[in-house]
């Protein structure tokens, strides 16, 4: 188990300990679900609920892009271009944002 793997289960545990209503949300987080979330949507979400669910979906991109997300600047680098992405795109599903900034920056990620 990676540490930002471990990283995600922590702060969804967190999550689900703060509030039924977010207990609710987490426990049924599944990729089907999660695929489905669009920018907007996320927005709206608690800080660290967002970054649970957008670190949930860069994991499982970079996985099938045989990528890891790095931490530190070229995680940056990614954050960044979401971040650019759903400010233009904000009814873009959040998966498809985040797997293009993968896609766009997969030969500068280290491989799996």
């Amino acid at each position: 188990m990676t540490s930002r793997t471990l990283a995600v289960l922590t702060t969804l545990a967190t999550l689900a300990a703060g509030s039924s209503a977010t207990l609710a949300q987490t426990a049924t987080l599944t990729f089907d679900k999660a695929a489905y979330v669009t920018c907007r949507e996320a927005h709206i979400m608690p800080p660290d609920q967002r970054i649970a669910l957008s670190v949930f979906l860069a994991n499982h991109a970079a996985r099938q892009r045989g990528v890891t997300i790095p931490d530190g600047d070229q995680g940056a680098q990614l954050a960044s271009l979401v971040r650019g992405g759903c400010t233009l795109s904000p009814d873009a599903y959040l998966f498809a944002v985040i797997d293009r900034a993968i896609v766009a920056e997969s030969s500068r990620l280290p491989k799996r």
